[in-house]
């Protein structure tokens, strides 16, 4: 009578107790290979891309003077106002947290910079230097005040937002006696100034702002700090779980800081080509903006609840914004429509990256 000799590890014995078949190892999720299709769907910006093109051909098909180099410049530069604040708005909700007052902030940067020109009779780049120390400081303000507290972002920054709305309107009262700042324009400095914040350039004979360079360059510094740099990652963390990462070493504290110092800056550049294009600053501008910044972040394929996104995204979702802000005058449609269009768009754009992510996940 024979025994079976048992089979040794990693192998399946056969009924007879003969020789034993190797058996595979068990797949593991973690070194699974994704197509390149799946890759692509597990990028953020796929569905703001695909819904830039859907946005594209309809107004291309419905409105001829879209299709004109001069429509697309314009279209540019309603895309690249919105899309500077977007992109520090971006980072901010990647790191998990709001900014409520970014559209307010814009206008309270470009009064102080003219009223401290105008009021000290200084050259113009005084004004706007200390217009830039004062929005950081309200951005560092902010996050100083989430880290200290615990508070919602959201309840913080709408607090400010109610407070820099009513300073904003107050004071240009009392140093102008109107709701408007005064001219700017024959002061030192104002002409070097208009063409850093306020110019166009020529481009293959059509006008373009010098916003829509200034965008696409804020948007590769983006890309780059985010998937280049140590502060990228810590990004990220901070937005995936904070606790997590505090735990790992990431400075959870100065990163927020930072990021809402970001915003700061984002608003001190917009408001500084507002002022510069038009001379004064009308004091109640801005407001409502700030939910425009974060429709271009979401529509881009940033979560509400962070810890995931692109600076590639919400530069398409400024561009969707600027497509239909501009295609609706070209087609001749009402333009009280347009804020439901917006809205459309956001949830569409919301089902679709829902639908892509769960799709670039799925095993």
């Amino acid at each position: 009578m024979t025994r079976a000799t048992p089979a040794p590890a990693g192998t399946t014995p056969t009924p007879t107790g003969g020789p034993a078949a190797p058996t595979k190892p068990a797949a593991d999720g973690r070194t699974l290979r994704r197509s390149l299709g799946r890759r692509v769907l597990a990028r953020p910006e796929i569905g703001a891309l695909l819904a830039a093109v859907a946005v594209y051909l309809v107004f291309f098909t419905v409105a001829p003077p879209f299709r004109e180099a001069g429509s697309l410049a314009t279209v540019l530069y309603q895309a690249s106002v919105m899309g500077i604040m977007a992109l520090p708005v971006a980072l901010l909700m990647i790191g998990g947290e709001f900014d409520l007052s970014a559209g307010v902030a814009v206008t309270t940067s470009a009064l102080t910079a003219s009223m401290l020109s105008f009021q000290l009779s200084v050259n113009v780049w005084t004004g706007v230097l200390l217009a830039l120390v004062f929005s950081l400081a309200v951005g560092a303000f902010n996050g100083w005040l989430l880290i200290r507290t615990g508070l919602p972002s959201f309840l913080i920054t709408l607090g400010t937002f109610l407070i820099l709305q009513g300073a904003n309107l107050a004071v240009t009262k009392i140093f102008t006696g109107n709701v408007a700042t005064d001219s700017i324009s024959d002061m030192d400095g104002f002409a070097q100034a208009e063409r850093i914040f306020a110019s166009e350039i020529g481009i293959g004979g059509v006008q373009v702002k010098i916003t829509v360079l200034w965008w696409l360059l804020f948007a590769g510094l983006a890309t780059w700090l985010l998937l280049r740099t140590r502060f990228g990652n810590w990004i990220f963390a901070v937005g995936g779980n904070k606790d997590s990462a505090r735990a790992v070493g990431v400075p959870v504290n100065l990163t927020k800081i930072a990021l809402f110092m970001g915003v700061g800056a984002g608003a001190w550049f917009v408001g500084m080509h507002l002022l510069f294009s038009f001379n004064t600053v009308q004091s109640g501008e801005g407001v409502g903006n700030e939910f425009l910044y974060i429709i271009a972040a979401v529509i881009g394929g940033c979560l509400l609840t962070g810890g995931y996104g692109s600076a590639v995204g919400p530069v398409i979702g400024a561009l969707i914004f600027g497509m239909v802000s501009q295609g609706i005058v070209y087609a001749n449609w009402n333009p009280d429509w347009f804020k439901a269009f917006l809205g459309v768009m956001l949830l569409l754009a919301a089902l679709v990256n829902l639908w892509v992510r769960r799709t670039a996940t799925r095993r």
